[in-house]
């Protein structure tokens, strides 16, 4: 059996779930019968998940609403209305009211995503392709015909090797 979901706010277990749904997103709270009456939302009216989110006892380092993002102009109120930000520098602007958040949500602020193994081998083949390119141009300015014959063909074979990978070295 899978382990109970666990309050937002503190350790204990959740025993109130509340989604929302704003411009086609979801957002999920999970609370614990405590945290849920201190925070009002037994209160169906005019409850928001975006005001639990942004309420201070939720994250004290929250800035004050004076904050603008200089690139749009967004404030923490616009992000309480719409549930969004207005531009990527809306992150770094409003990082003390976002990492905590992150954190709650993610278990972290840093993306621990993963790369394709196939993606790696690219990177590292136009890498090798590159480096190969630079010493061809080195070897013909110094008349290093042989050298610079050798770099080509090197070239050649891991360009065919790319276009057709099953038939690779």
């Amino acid at each position: 059996m899978a382990s109970p979901l666990k309050c937002d706010l503190c350790p204990n277990p959740a025993t109130v779930h509340l989604t929302q749904i704003v411009n086609n997103k979801v957002h999920k709270v999970d609370l614990c019968e405590a945290c849920a009456q201190s925070k009002g939302v037994t209160d169906p009216s005019g409850f928001s998940l975006a005001d639990l989110l942004l309420k201070a006892s939720l994250n004290p380092e929250a800035p004050t609403a004076g904050v603008r993002c200089e690139q749009c102009g967004f404030t923490q109120n616009d992000f309480k209305k719409h549930g969004r930000f207005g531009c990527p520098q809306c992150y770094a602007t409003f990082s003390t009211l976002v990492e905590p958040m992150l954190d709650n949500m993610h278990k972290g602020t840093a993306h621990a995503g993963k790369i394709p193994e196939r993606a790696l081998e690219r990177k590292s083949l136009h890498e090798r392709i590159a480096e190969l390119e630079t010493n061809l141009d080195k070897a013909v300015k110094s008349e290093l015909y042989e050298d610079a014959a050798r770099f080509r063909d090197e070239i050649n074979q891991l360009k065919q090797a790319f276009e057709h990978p099953k038939s690779a070295l």
